[in-house]
């Protein structure tokens, strides 16, 4: 059942097409608006990708517009990235997109199922974070450079 859910789920998000930007790229720019200012090789081991190849995305992102590059003032060999104008509307708007196909499904649910629905999904992005937050913890302790 959650195989299927979460298949349902990726057909709905991919009605709401992500283009111009590719799935890879889509990540950079959710990456960026969580961590604005992130370096290069930080971003590169976030997404365990290579700094040349993440650079490469990186470069196409800011071709089009959605992200910005910035020389950082405390060592002038570091890059940081940000999420242009252009970028948080792209985001804004594929949100918008996502939660009108996810809304027209909702409002077919009874009003038990969804309530039942937000609360398991609650417990799900509880425990998710958790997660994400212990591996990043266990990623810095063992030595993993983040930097």
């Amino acid at each position: 059942m959650t195989s299927t859910a979460a298949e349902l789920l990726e057909v709905l998000w991919g009605r709401a097409s992500t283009a111009p930007a590719s799935a890879s790229q889509l990540r950079v720019l959710l990456m960026l608006e969580h961590h604005e200012g992130i370096n290069l090789r930080t971003l590169a081991d976030s997404l365990a990708s290579t700094p040349p190849s993440t650079s490469r995305l990186c470069d196409r992102l800011q071709a089009a517009g959605f992200v910005e590059r910035e020389v950082s003032q405390a060592d002038r060999r570091e890059v940081r990235l940000h999420l242009s104008g252009r970028g948080r509307a792209f985001l804004a708007d594929l949100r918008t997109r996502r939660e009108d196909a996810l809304r027209a499904v909702l409002d077919q649910m009874p009003a038990a199922k969804r309530v039942a629905l937000l609360q398991g999904l609650e417990a799900f992005c509880d425990a998710a974070a958790a997660q994400i937050h212990d591996d990043s913890e266990d990623s810095r302790s063992s030595g993993t450079r983040t930097a």
